[in-house]
């Protein structure tokens, strides 16, 4: 077993424990979305599903970014264990509101990061942090807009299914930003 060389990194400890304590909160987003995709899908929200699915993955990859960065500054990225991941929800609405919650709670935890690096003048964490603080702003909107459209829309009668349509409407248009970017 080789020792990990210290000498070698450019990241601090206190950072590289930050950023994989970052690691187990987008995992947990990433699980959290594949269990409501899941629940959608069993519930006959193909599109709330679909883009739910879609989530999952993104959070994944977000995880996957930092495990980069922190290997790549001379850390160790370590794989968390994620547990407690919620199965049921009593509705659609429930969902996006644990999602909007959610979001604002990655966005908290960014934010001190950040924060963290700034004060501790650790500018190149700092920068690279900046892709994640406007995703997260990003990502807020969405799911505050989601939620908009239940409002707007009401869930009686056919509502429930117009709003699962309008989230695909979400969803296409989010894939079609993405590939116009790549």
């Amino acid at each position: 077993m080789s020792q990990h060389n210290h000498s070698k990194r450019s990241l601090s400890i206190e950072v590289e424990k930050l950023l994989n304590e970052q690691i187990v909160l987008e995992g947990k987003s990433s699980a959290s979305y594949l269990s409501m995709a899941s629940w959608c899908e069993t519930e006959g929200y193909a599109n709330a599903s679909n883009f739910l699915y879609a989530h999952s993955d993104e959070e994944r990859g977000h995880m996957l970014k930092i495990f980069s960065y922190i290997n790549e500054a001379g850390g160790h990225a370590l794989q968390p264990e994620i547990t407690n991941i919620k199965h049921k929800f009593s509705s659609l609405r429930e969902v996006f509101e644990d999602v909007l919650e959610h979001e604002i709670h990655v966005t908290k935890s960014i934010h001190e990061i950040v924060d963290h690096c700034l004060s501790n003048k650790d500018f190149s964490t700092f920068s690279y942090l900046q892709w994640f603080v406007t995703e997260q702003r990003e990502e807020e909107s969405l799911a505050r807009r989601i939620l908009e459209i239940f409002d707007i829309i009401g869930e009686d009668g056919v509502g429930l299914w117009t709003i699962d349509q309008e989230i695909g409407k979400i969803s296409a248009a989010q894939a079609a930003a993405a590939g116009a970017e790549a």
